[in-house]
C-alpha cells in the first residue's frame, strides 16, 4: 500500500534538486498538511500594510460607518414620523 505520491511536472529522473518531482503524503491528512504549507508560503508572499495605513484605513472606516449610521437613524427616525403622521390621518 503506498503511502506516497509523486506530484507535480518535472524531470523524469528520482534524484533531489532542480525540477526533481515532490513527494506528499497521501491521505486526508497529508493533504491538510500540504494545505496548510501551502497557506503558510501565500501568507509570506503578501505585502502588509504598515502601521500608519493602518491607521488610517481604520479612521476612515470608522468615520463612514458612523456618518453612514447617523443618516440611516435619520431617515428611519423621518419615515416613522410620516408614517405615524399617515395612519393618525385615517383614523
Amino acid at each position: 500500500m503506498a503511502t506516497e505520491v509523486i506530484t507535480g511536472g518535472g524531470a523524469s529522473g528520482a534524484g533531489a534538486g532542480a525540477g526533481a518531482p515532490a513527494l506528499r503524503a497521501a491521505g486526508r491528512i497529508g493533504r491538510f498538511m500540504q494545505f496548510l504549507r501551502d497557506v503558510r508560503n501565500e501568507l509570506r508572499k503578501v505585502t502588509w500594510p504598515t502601521f500608519e495605513e493602518l491607521k488610517k484605513a481604520t479612521t476612515v472606516i470608522v468615520i463612514f460607518v458612523t456618518i453612514l449610521g447617523i443618516a440611516i437613524g435619520l431617515m428611519d427616525s423621518f419615515f416613522q414620523w410620516m408614517f405615524v403622521k399617515l395612519v393618525a390621518r385615517l383614523f
